[in-house]
């Protein structure tokens, strides 16, 4: 009987030290250290806007397009912001600088007046990566931080200018520029020659905003270099002139002629009493370049150094909406013809003066 107690009791005392072990493993584990859901880090990308900025109905937000479109397909994976230059543009280096420190992975400068800064700051930051709109810096590969993201705009060009000659009627049509420059010469010599080649007695006059940045910026000398062009007697005038365009858009719809719009396809933007006025727009897919850098630096596929956006991988081209498809609905299949055969080389485009020169004999 004795022996039955002591068996009893041994196995009440043992079963109260299992117990209070048991309840001292749980209160010694902390409720931070249950395993949770490691939470991924976002990528973050950054973008820089050139003078005129976000709202230039143009070149800057056709870049802000592309990073909307990206946020919106990644937005799980990263984080975006923009900012804005001073009206002179003199911080570009400073703004970039400020990314970087910040910790963004991913940084874009829109345009070619970040050349100079992204080459600079792109040595201090080798483990951020950069996109350069328009620019070049040379030396590049593969393995380089930075991407140079350049298109053949003078492709673009052509098919407008074509457009250009065969919608007028009075034989006479013109060109406006920003800042007279080898990049807006592009557009220029493309544009000519398209219209020449469309129809050779075409006449073209030209004219420039500036030799500065400024001129990317200045409406009312873009409407009053338009005017100028209509009095002499032209009747479809293209831009390649950023925010300076929206006076050249004013200025045909004043005079009640054809304006062609750059970079974005401005008669979604325009007002509406200006759609009827806008013939089309040369489509520069800045949007394509900077969402397709993106993505591929999400996927973990960013290359360094040099990709070209011409007809042939969409990065240029012309626009096609419900305001203007009426408009030029009777030259549209021409149009695609002159792409084919541009995107077939049977055409090469000239890229500027002296090549549009050549190309002008070539046409006799």
């Amino acid at each position: 009987m004795k022996m039955r107690k002591i068996i009893a009791l041994v196995l009440v005392v043992l079963m109260a030290v299992f117990a209070f072990a048991g309840c001292a493993k749980k209160e010694t584990q902390p409720p931070q250290q249950q395993q949770q859901p490691a939470e991924t880090k976002k990528i973050k990308v950054g973008l820089v806007f050139d003078v005129g900025g976000r709202g230039d109905l143009s070149f800057n937000d056709s870049a802000y397009a592309g990073l909307e479109r990206a946020q919106k397909e990644f937005g799980d994976k990263i984080e975006v912001k923009y900012l804005e230059p001073s009206a002179g543009g003199e911080n570009r280096e400073q703004l970039l600088r400020l990314l970087a420190e910040d910790g963004y992975n991913l940084i874009f400068g829109v345009g070619f007046m970040f050349t100079d800064h992204i080459a600079k700051v792109s040595k201090e930051f080798p483990d951020v990566k950069f996109g350069l709109i328009d620019g070049f810096i040379e030396g590049l590969d593969e393995k380089s931080n930075v991407a140079c993201l350049q298109f053949k705009e003078e492709e673009g060009s052509f098919l407008v200018g074509a457009a250009a000659a065969l919608k007028s009627k009075t034989g006479k049509i013109g060109f406006v520029g920003g800042m007279k420059i080898p990049l807006i010469e592009k557009f220029e010599a493309g544009y000519m020659a398209g219209a020449k080649y469309a129809n050779p007695k075409v006449e073209i006059v030209s004219d420039y905003i500036g030799t500065t940045g400024e001129a990317f910026k200045d409406p009312v000398k873009g409407k009053e270099l338009a005017l100028k062009q209509f009095k002499a007697g032209a009747d479809v005038v293209y831009h390649a002139s950023g925010a300076s365009g929206i006076g050249v858009i004013e200025a045909a719809t004043a005079e009640k002629k054809f304006a062609i719009g750059v970079d974005s396809d401005q008669s979604l933007t325009a007002k509406e009493e200006q759609r009827p006025y806008i013939l089309t727009s040369m489509l520069k897919r800045v949007d394509v370049a900077v969402y397709d850098t993106i993505k591929d630096y999400v996927e973990g596929n960013f290359k360094g150094g040099y990709r070209v956006f011409g007809l042939a991988e969409d990065g240029v081209g012309y626009a096609l909406n419900d305001y203007n498809k009426n408009m030029i609905s009777d030259i549209t299949a021409k149009l695609d013809e002159l792409k084919g055969k541009i995107v077939k080389g049977e055409i090469k485009v000239p890229a500027d003066k002296k090549q549009y020169e050549e190309f002008v004999k070539g046409l006799k």
